[in-house]
């Protein structure tokens, strides 16, 4: 069965961290580049950061970059989202997910910015 479980979020104030996981099953997980994505209130859905598959390579959008921190473990099967210097604009409901060949979504972990 192929799921995708999002874990990690909460309530954090201003400038503090959060590390996000996903643990991803029924799949070969090394395969494929793994991205993280949010949806913050009233907002479409943004494609955040990815992992390739292979080589690992990232991709930031600019809004997170040199902050967020995407990584993978191939073992565990889990893709890892560090976020620093949060802000209130960091609001979101995060999803991960493959890059290409979408799966169904999961429910996502919330992320909430506030002081």
């Amino acid at each position: 069965q192929v799921q995708l479980v999002e874990s990690g979020g909460g309530l954090v104030q201003p400038g503090g961290s959060l590390k996000l996981s996903c643990a991803a099953s029924g799949f070969t997980f090394s395969g494929y580049a793994m991205s993280w994505y949010r949806q913050g209130p009233g907002k479409e859905r943004e494609l955040v950061a990815t992992i390739g598959g292979i080589r690992g390579t990232t991709i930031y959008a600019d809004s997170v970059k040199g902050r967020f921190t995407i990584s993978k473990d191939n073992v565990k099967k889990t893709v890892y989202l560090q976020m620093n210097s949060l802000n209130p604009e960091d609001t979101a409901v995060y999803y991960c997910n493959r890059r290409t060949s979408v799966l169904p979504w999961g429910q996502g972990t919330q992320v909430i910015v506030s002081s």
